[in-house]
């Protein structure tokens, strides 16, 4: 990667911010730009700054606004609306599925627990900044709990054809179109044509919409 991943780091906690921002440096790939220990004035701060985070790691549980609540879901939907191109991850004590899907829903690209290994941040990370989205095993679990009952499933052939279900399932287990390319057989070009057609075909924005309709609609399923 030639140019440097310029993160955000939104964490009250001192200690906290401190010691993941040390972590973070230590691949020469990244580098932290922006810092706050609170999310309801991250909009107003980023608009005041010159350089804007690729990626912002956010804590879900974040300090109020005087009486009014602001946690990290707000901050994602205020990040959504005032700077689309900032990559929501969500860094969160709670394990709740509810929680994690309802994030995802919401517009976070990605959630990790606070126990996580460095490593599974650094690839979220990238993963975000590359592709969009990070959804590892413990989220889509947590899609398919929350949305699964949701939406009865169409029949597959109704709307995607084969290839097309095939490439949807080796996106959600965050592939990239060469390495889709190189299972199917097929170029890197065709693959790209398909995800084309899979947005287009799910009325999807992204490929965390891809997953949550593959996720809604039984394709994928996790164990």
């Amino acid at each position: 990667m030639s140019q440097k991943v310029r993160i955000g780091l939104v964490e009250d906690q001192l200690l906290f911010r401190q010691g993941i921002k040390a972590i973070l440096e230590t691949w020469p790939d990244i580098e932290v730009i922006f810092e706050s220990r609170d999310g309801f004035s991250v909009v107003e701060k980023l608009g005041k700054s010159e350089i804007l985070p690729d990626v912002m790691l956010v804590d879900l549980s974040l300090p109020a606004d005087g009486n009014r609540e602001f946690s990290g879901m707000d901050l994602t939907l205020a990040l959504q609306e005032s700077f689309p191109s900032i990559q929501v991850l969500i860094l969160s004590v709670h394990d709740d599925e509810y929680f994690i899907a309802q994030l995802i829903e919401k517009g976070a690209k990605g959630y990790l627990v606070k126990d996580s290994d460095p490593q599974e941040v650094y690839e979220a990370i990238i993963s975000l900044h590359t592709r969009g989205s990070y959804i590892n095993a413990r989220t889509l679990k947590a899609l398919q709990g929350k949305l699964s009952d949701k939406v009865r499933p169409k029949p597959k052939t109704e709307l995607l054809s084969k290839r097309e279900e095939e490439v949807l399932k080796l996106i959600c287990q965050q592939l990239t179109a060469e390495e889709i390319g190189e299972k199917l057989f097929i170029s890197t070009k065709t693959v790209n044509g398909h995800r084309s057609s899979l947005l287009l075909k799910t009325d999807s924005k992204n490929v965390t919409g891809l997953v949550i309709y593959a996720v809604k609609h039984g394709i994928v399923e996790v164990i």
